[in-house]
């Protein structure tokens, strides 16, 4: 089904899921378990990155197949101008219409691991508006996303900066924005309203991470930038030889994060649950998933 539909038709928030393609066979295993509980949840669409750096197109499409035929019924593919050209692009795009998907989630992808500045490939798309707009022209009826920086692109001068590429991406045809993760409920708000001043007026999806322990913060801090609040790392490093407790924590912070979010007009909630399921199952949030849902 088409997401742009889906916001469109919706009476209530949206609800999504992102996966990411395993590396092992033990992994892919675990996936398919994963994704056959999450389907208890009903998200409304899902969406497949393409793995640690943007690479790994071939695996996306097959973990987006894999999860069409367990029963989703609005898989997102993402893709990524790393490492191919523009033709390469296009043609996986090609591929991916003539399968049944009719979601792409486009995107520049990062530096390759320990490099700062993205290098295009050659004859590749050098920002994630050329793919947007190249896309478009190709596919007029793809739905199309983009991600969005509440708390700005580490590469961006400013906020303003980077609010106009965002911009640029959205009048080249994107259709919808989901954001990077944000612990802070004020930084997507007023990031919102950058963005309605600065004319865009396509769905913005926050993108939440259910944090489960300080390393956690650790980790995905090496890969894209935001702020931890003060009570939450007090708590956190309180309670940081308590892993149950740590999980209690987090998980209570974003269900906070999402009954406010709700309440404040947001269109949806993408959960980054890293493949784990147990996660959405934790009773209180698993309510408050079913609450958003109306079920």
């Amino acid at each position: 089904m088409n997401i742009t539909q889906q916001f469109l038709s919706a009476d209530r928030p949206l609800i999504s899921v992102e996966f990411f393609p395993p590396k092992t066979e033990k992994g892919l295993s675990s996936l398919e378990h994963t994704a056959a509980k999450l389907l208890r949840l009903e998200p409304d669409f899902v969406s497949v990155t393409c793995g640690a750096g943007g690479t790994a197109a071939g695996p996306t499409l097959e973990i987006s197949k894999q999860l069409s035929q367990q029963g989703y019924s609005s898989v997102m593919p993402h893709c990524t101008c790393v490492n191919r050209s523009r033709a390469e692009v296009l043609e996986s795009i090609d591929d991916m219409v003539e399968q049944g998907f009719s979601n792409v989630m486009a995107l520049r992808g990062d530096p390759p691991k320990g490099e700062r500045y993205f290098k295009p490939a050659p004859d590749g798309f050098h920002y994630a508006t050329d793919l947007v707009a190249a896309l478009r022209e190709r596919q007029p009826k793809l739905c199309i996303g983009v991600a969005g920086y509440p708390e700005k692109h580490p590469e961006a001068y400013n906020v303003m900066e980077d609010i106009r590429h965002l911009k640029e991406k959205v009048d080249a045809g994107a259709d919808f924005i989901t954001t990077q993760l944000f612990l802070h409920n004020h930084v997507y708000f007023e990031f919102v309203d950058r963005c309605r001043s600065a004319g865009i007026t396509v769905p913005i999806l926050p993108g939440l991470l259910p944090i489960l322990s300080l390393d956690q913060i650790k980790r995905m801090r090496t890969f894209c930038d935001f702020h931890v609040p003060s009570p939450l790392l007090y708590d956190l490093e309180a309670a940081q030889n308590n892993p149950e407790k740590m999980e209690r924590i987090g998980l209570y912070w974003t269900i906070e994060q999402i009954s406010e979010l709700v309440e404040g007009g947001a269109p949806g909630i993408h959960l980054y649950l890293l493949n784990r399921a147990q996660t959405a199952f934790y009773p209180e949030l698993f309510a408050c998933l079913s609450r958003v849902r109306g079920t």
